[in-house]
């Protein structure tokens, strides 16, 4: 049995495309960058620890196999998380116009005696945004909750001019990649 160690209703999403109806997972995994930790293993780590807190949930269900993912925006080595709030988010979304980011998904699949994972890394580029425009976004509660304050599968996929890699990693979860890890354990064909 698939479980899901995640809130978002991307992910959860994401999975049913692939068939599979994961049981959800509440966990509150603190995502905290340690001090010189590169983005690319804070989000591995972030990942892993959620897939493993999941685990610890669900030991005693026969065969259970838990997905962690997590997705971090970053720019040069800043790792923009969740806005703390309106401002915040603003403020993120103003360093991001008119420049190429990096958004970094990594998927952990754990069982009682196995781990796999996969990373995926595309490149975002936001058109120039005016105060206006950032401010009704924000304004739309849409970048709450999600890293670097915008989420591309929403309005904020108006601001995109170039994307090269994963649609669906940027969303929160790499479809092919994924897909893989689900193949090593037996759940998808």
């Amino acid at each position: 049995m698939l479980y899901l160690a995640s809130k978002s209703p991307r992910r959860l999403e994401l999975l049913r495309q692939l068939g599979l109806d994961p049981g959800l997972l509440d966990l509150d995994v603190p995502e905290v960058l340690q001090p010189g930790e590169p983005p690319e293993d804070y989000v591995s780590r972030v990942a892993r620890e959620k897939a493993g807190a999941g685990l610890l949930k669900v030991m005693s269900a026969p065969q259970a196999v838990v997905l962690g993912a997590d997705t971090e925006v970053v720019l040069g080595d800043h790792v923009y998380g969740k806005p703390v709030d309106a401002d915040d988010a603003a403020r993120m979304l103003r360093e991001l116009s008119g420049r190429t980011h990096r958004v970094i998904t990594t998927v952990w699949l754990v069982s009682a005696d196995r781990e796999e994972h996969a990373t995926c890394e595309s490149q975002v580029r936001f058109a120039e945004l005016d105060d206006a425009a950032i401010a009704r976004y924000v304004a739309t509660g849409e970048a709450m909750g999600k890293a670097g304050a915008y989420g591309i599968q929403g309005r904020a996929g108006g601001f995109i001019a170039h994307l090269s890699g994963s649609h669906s990693a940027v969303m929160g979860l790499p479809m092919f990649e994924t897909a893989g890890l689900l193949r090593k354990f037996r759940l998808l064909p």
